[in-house]
Formats: C-alpha cells, structure tokens, sequence
C-alpha cells in the first residue's frame, strides 16, 4: 500500500485521548507506516465524517463515546463480543469495503486484570458499576472469568435490569438498587464504569461491602480517576486505572487491522508516568 496507512479515533471528546499515540509506538515495533487522526463526531456527524474518512482512503477507526452502538449498527458485520454487547470499538473495512465491527474492551480489561491482581476473578463476588455502554462491552467478558457472583449498580435502576436481562444466561448475574448497596457483603473487586469522575466525582461505595484488601478498578485514567483514586486511598481499597486496559484493547484492535499482535508493557511503561492519578495529600 502506497503511503502510511490511514486509521482514526471517532468520538466526542477526542482532544484528550492517548490512542494515536499508542498505535504509533505499536506501528513501530513492525515498522508498519500509519497515519492515525483524531476526529471529533457526534451521532448526528458520525456517518457522513466516517464515510469521508474512507473517502480519503481511511482503512480502521476505534470508536469511542458517545458512537459505539451507532459503530455497532452501521456494520455489515460483527465479532461476537461486538453482537453481544451491540456496540463496538473498532471498525475495519473489509476486501467489499464493508464495515466489520468488533468490540475489544472486555478483552483489553481482562487482560489488565491479570496484571493488576494478586489473585483470579473465578470465584470471587465483584461488583459493577454503571450500566452503559462501558459496562455492557465488559460485562460478558467478566462473566466468562467465572465469578461466584457479578452484580451490577446504576442511577437508573431500568438500565441495570436491562443488562441483566441481555447478559443473564453468561453466569451468575445479578442487579442491586443505587440505595440498597450497603447491603451486599463480601466484594473483592468493584469495577467503575461510570463517568462521573471526568465530573470531578466517585462514586459512594459503602465501606462495610468488602472484604479486606478489595481492590477497585477504574476504566478511567488520568484526571477522570483522581476522584476514585482518593476515595480508595481514604477507604483501604487498592485503586488500578485503566490505562493499561486501553493499552490492552488497542492492542487488539491493532490484531485486527494489522494481524500482529504488539508489545503492550513497553506501552503502559511509556505512558504511566504521565497518567497515573495524582494523590496529592489533602492538606496541600
């Protein structure tokens, strides 16, 4: 192919985001040419950009918020992980210039999981919160980890009900009410896949549902999980964030596009520093 190969981020916000350059120190390591844009679209631009991206010889897009059903709807076709949780995160264009639509999230979080813990999900009761288009590409693939229990929490209770409904024959499943939190008992990992904190808040998680030394992962980085983070370090937990599962599901997103599958420590190592949440001490 003559010339970089044309890739992009579509979402809103965009500014902000790691992702070119996580797939150009990925591009690097097979001394693959790209050229990967951040395009800013909402639902109402995303069709007509997408298609003038491909215009312009554009091959592969990631999606984020608020696209990724829309990403999901507009293919032609669609991995399982896509199908399941009715959004994706990547795009490819295929040999028909069809869109094939994959959803690498669940994976990109398992994988940083495994990193992060001491110890395995199977068996263990885990606690989720939010219940939009973050949690629904995730939820699947934390089911499949086998967890003695998985319960889901929302604002709005209607949207946890859905998701048990599309996800309850994965394992065990279950929903808990926003007020009634308190009385869960023995989490070992609560997981945030709310938005709140890019607000400047956390969300409240009653002490007396953990068991000691629980950890807490945020899907967020950078400044969008200082709120959580200083939360957990006032309450014990053992605060992760996400970056490394960004760096995760971007490296399967690459697979897709490229058929290679890159180093993701080296990445997470490079950009760590600059991301990891800033605990500074409260009477500063």
């Amino acid at each position: 192919i003559a010339g970089p190969i044309k890739l992009a981020l579509f979402g809103s916000p965009v500014a902000h985001s790691l992702s070119p350059q996580i797939h150009q120190a990925f591009a690097d390591q097979f001394d693959i040419s790209i050229d990967y844009r951040k395009l800013e679209a909402g639902p109402e631009t995303f069709g007509r950009r997408l298609q003038t991206f491909v215009d312009g010889g554009g091959r592969g897009c990631n999606v984020t918020v608020p696209l990724k059903s829309e990403a999901w709807e507009l293919a032609s076709r669609a991995s399982r992980a896509a199908q399941r949780a009715r959004a994706a995160n990547t795009l490819l264009l295929d040999a028909e210039n069809d869109w094939f639509a994959d959803n690498t999230d669940g994976t990109g979080l398992i994988r940083d999981l495994g990193r992060r813990l001491e110890k395995p999900l199977a068996g263990q009761r885990v606690l989720l919160l939010g219940a939009g288009g973050a949690a629904r590409g995730v939820i699947g693939a934390l089911l499949e980890q086998g967890p003695a229990e998985l319960t889901v929490t929302n604002r709005t209770f209607h949207r946890a009900e859905r998701l048990l409904h599309d996800f309850r024959a994965l394992g065990p499943l279950s929903v808990c009410a926003a007020d009634e939190l308190r009385t869960l008992k023995d989490i070992s990992l609560v997981i945030n896949a709310t938005s709140i904190g890019h607000r400047g808040q956390a969300p409240v998680l009653p002490a007396g549902i953990f068991v000691t030394d629980a950890d807490c992962y945020d899907l967020n980085y950078g400044p969008a999980a200082d709120p959580l983070a200083r939360h957990c370090r006032q309450t014990g937990l053992n605060f992760h964030h996400g970056l490394g599962m960004l760096v995760e599901q971007a490296a399967e997103s690459f697979r897709l596009w490229f058929g290679e599958l890159p180093d993701t420590d080296a990445v997470i190592s490079m950009l760590e520093p600059d991301t990891r949440p800033e605990l500074v001490d409260d009477d500063e």
